[in-house]
C-alpha cells in the first residue's frame, strides 16, 4: 500500500488544518482538517479490502520452437459474494506488462483475456501472477496485490533437419578404428581401479602382473553413441546483441546445432547425452528443456569438463559447440582424440571456412544453426 502524491497533500493538510484549529480556536479549520482526514480513513479502508478472485492460465502451448506462436488464456473468477469488483490488472509475461480489464465482474462470474507469448527469443518465458491495484475513488491511496500462480514457457531452440547422422566407430584390439555392422559387448581397455567400481569387472589377471587393481572397460558395439558438448561459457560468445546483457546469437546458433544433432540422434534411435561446458549433463529425454533454459557463465571449466569426458568415455562421436572465443581451447578437445575416436568442432561466428581440422578433427565453421546444418550433411565421414 502506498499514498499517492495527492493523498500524502490531503493528509499533510488534515494534520496542518487540525493542528491550527485547535491552536487558534477557528472551529472552521478543524471542521476541514477533520474532514479531509476522514477522507484519508475512507481511502485506507477500500483499498484494503481484497476482492476475492480465483485466477487459472493455460498456456497453448507451453512448449515452442523459436518464432512459432504460442498463447496464454487467463481466466479470473470473481469468488465473491457481494458487489461488482471493477479493478486495474495486468498479467507479467516475461518482462513485459499485459494489461487485464476487470471491469463490473459480478460475483459468480469470470472473465476470460487471451494473448499472444513473445517466442521471439529462447529460453523460459515466467508469466504471472497477476496484479491487482486497487485505488479509492479520489485518487488518495494505491494497493497492489498478487493473485494466483506463475506457469513457464519453453521457448526451444529451433531445429534443423540433419539427415546424416555419424554411423559409430569401435576400436578394435589391434589398433584399427572400423565402422559398426552389428554389435555385441566386446572388451575394449583397462584402467586403474577407483572407487565405486564393480569388483566382478576387475580384471585379477593383469591385477596380478601390474600389482594394482586393473578395471576391465567393455564397449556396446551395437550402436553408436554421440555426446553432444556445448561450450557455454561466456568468454566463448563474446559478441553480444546489444549492452544491455543480451545472449550472443553465436550461443543461440550453438544451441540450434546442439538441438537438431540430438533430434536427429532421437529420430535414428542413436543414443546421445547432453553436456555443458559448466559442468553438468543429460542422457534423458528433457534436452530441448536444458537447452531452453541453458544461459551463459562466467565460470564455466572447459578442462575440467573434458577431464571428466575422458575418464567417462561417455560415447565414440563427440560434437563440441562454442563460439569464437572458444577457438584458444580447441587443443583441450582435439585431446579426447583417443577416448572419442570421431571429434567434431561446430565453430560459430568465424570467417565460414571450409570442414576441416587437424589430427583427425572436423571442424565446421559456421555463421548460425542454418549454414552449421548445409555444413554437417557435406560431411563425407558419416
Amino acid at each position: 500500500m502506498r499514498l499517492t502524491g495527492r493523498g500524502i497533500g490531503l493528509l499533510a493538510s488534515a494534520g496542518a488544518l487540525l493542528v491550527a484549529g485547535f491552536w487558534f480556536g477557528y472551529p472552521e479549520l478543524t471542521l476541514l482538517g477533520s474532514a479531509a482526514a476522514i477522507a484519508g480513513g475512507c481511502a485506507f479502508t477500500h483499498a484494503a479490502w481484497r476482492p476475492r478472485l480465483d485466477v487459472s492460465r493455460v498456456a497453448d502451448p507451453d512448449r515452442v520452437a523459436r518464432g512459432e506462436a504460442a498463447k496464454m488464456t487467463l481466466t479470473v473468477r470473481n469468488s465473491g459474494r457481494v458487489g461488482s469488483t471493477s479493478l486495474i490488472a495486468e498479467d507479467r509475461c516475461g518482462p513485459r506488462p499485459v494489461p487485464v480489464p476487470l471491469l463490473r465482474l459480478r460475483p459468480g462470474h469470470d472473465t476470460t483475456v487471451s494473448y499472444p507469448v513473445p517466442t521471439e527469443r529462447r529460453g523460459v518465458i515466467p508469466v504471472g501472477p497477476l496484479r491487482v491495484t486497487r485505488r479509492d475513488a479520489l485518487g488518495l491511496v494505491s494497493l497492489a496485490r498478487s493473485h494466483g500462480d506463475t506457469a513457464k514457457v519453453w521457448v526451444h531452440p529451433r531445429i534443423h533437419l540433419l539427415t546424416a547422422v555419424p554411423a559409430g566407430v569401435a576400436r578394435s584390439l589391434d589398433g584399427r578404428v572400423d565402422k559398426v555392422p552389428h554389435g555385441t559387448i566386446t572388451f575394449d581397455s583397462l584402467r586403474e581401479y577407483v572407487v565405486g567400481d564393480e569388483l566382478r569387472r576387475v580384471h585379477w589377471r593383469t591385477s596380478a602382473k601390474v600389482g594394482e587393481l586393473m578395471v576391465r572397460e567393455d564397449l556396446d558395439t551395437s550402436l553408436p553413441r554421440i555426446v553432444v558438448l556445448l561450450d557455454d561459457r561466456a568468454d566463448a560468445h563474446p559478441k553480444l546483441i546489444d549492452g544491455s546483457g543480451g545472449t550472443a546469437e553465436t550461443f543461440e546458433s550453438a544451441c540450434e546445432a546442439a538441438a537438431s544433432i540430438v533430434a536427429a540422434a532421437v529420430r535414428e534411435d542413436i543414443p546421445v547425452t547432453l553436456q555443458m561446458a559448466s559442468g553438468g549433463g543429460s542422457g534423458g529425454g528433457d534436452f530441448l528443456d536444458r537447452l531452453a533454459e541453458a544461459e551463459l557463465h562466467g565460470d564455466g571449466d572447459l578442462r575440467g569438463t573434458t577431464d571428466r569426458l575422458r575418464r567417462d568415455r561417455l560415447g565414440d562421436t563427440l560434437v563440441f559447440l562454442t563460439g569464437p572465443g572458444g577457438r584458444a581451447d580447441l587443443g583441450l578437445v582435439g585431446a579426447l582424440r583417443g577416448p572419442y575416436p570421431s571429434v567434431v568442432v561446430g565453430m560459430f561466428g568465424g570467417q565460414g571456412s571450409p570442414a576441416g581440422g587437424g589430427d583427425g578433427v572436423v571442424v565446421l565453421d559456421a555463421a548460425d544453426g542454418v549454414e552449421f546444418a548445409a555444413r554437417w550433411e557435406g560431411v563425407q565421414r558419416w
